[in-house]
């Protein structure tokens, strides 16, 4: 009797989440050639510089997020975001998560400033 636990090998912890398309049998090989094609592809589409949006910002919503930034908030701003959220939940029917709610908040901040320049609140603010 072996005593070892069966452990997932570096292909399944490691493996994109990605489709593999019509993949039959054991074609790995083939599959990580293409996962990595892809990885490349995005990287190439995000290192192109894109064309200055016209209008105000939007929220991007409910979208997989490559880019990540880390906010640190106090214990009571922690929990008046949290209070918002079941707000939202109660009151409205909403149901959304923290981070949306904060995208949604840096979107209306930013339309601001676009829209009122000098005069946004996020300017009055900061001064």
């Amino acid at each position: 009797m072996n005593r070892r636990a069966s452990l997932p090998g570096a292909d399944e912890l490691f493996r994109t989440s990605e489709p593999r398309g019509d993949n039959r049998g054991d074609n790995r090989g083939d599959s990580r050639g293409q996962a990595s094609r892809s990885r490349r592809d995005a990287q190439a589409e995000h290192s192109a510089p894109a064309a200055a949006p016209s209008g105000p910002p939007e929220a991007s919503g409910r979208v997989k997020h490559d880019q990540k930034i880390t906010v640190y908030l106090t214990e009571q701003e922690l929990l008046d975001l949290e209070q918002a959220r079941l707000r939202l939940r109660a009151e409205f029917d909403i149901s959304v998560d923290r981070g949306r709610i904060v995208r949604e908040g840096v979107a209306e901040l930013l339309a601001d400033l676009h829209e009122q320049g000098p005069d946004a609140a996020i300017v009055r603010r900061l001064s």
